[in-house]
């Protein structure tokens, strides 16, 4: 293999890494939505369960106002774009099941994708240790 053919696989394994990072953080960020969106999901459940409850509203920088919550069954959902509707309870946790379904589907290609990367980067570092051993290896001639 000649110097300039490491220098490429190099590179291909650099980039292929930079892309395999990219997944991960990728996959986490997905994961964070599925834990969001399952959290809310048994949110609005236990409100519709509870006609008036107490909880604590974030204004920022760690202050919360305590309030009432009394649920008439409508919740505000946002559905992206600053786009917010009003919805009922089950239409609302309907809604977050597609989307949680959407994720999962995204997660799977995800770490298919992860996969691939992975194993073409054992592929390249299987090359890059038998170039290393052939120049390592006495020329005899």
């Amino acid at each position: 293999m000649s110097e300039e053919q490491a220098e490429q696989l190099m590179q291909q394994m650099q980039m292929l890494e930079t892309y395999f990072s990219d997944l991960s953080q990728r996959e986490g960020t997905f994961y964070s939505i599925l834990r969001e969106a399952t959290a809310a999901i048994e949110s609005i459940q236990s409100l519709g369960k509870i006609p008036e409850s107490e909880t604590l509203v974030p204004i920022g920088m760690g202050t919360f106002i305590p309030t009432k919550i009394s649920s008439n069954s409508k919740i505000i959902l946002n559905i992206g774009a600053g786009v917010a509707v009003e919805k009922d309870f089950p239409s609302a946790i309907n809604y977050l099941e597609a989307r949680i379904k959407e994720i999962e589907v995204a997660l799977q290609d995800t770490a298919a994708k992860k996969q691939d990367a992975a194993s073409r980067l054992e592929q390249g570092k299987a090359q890059m240790n038998q170039m290393m051993q052939a120049m390592q290896q006495p020329k005899s001639g």
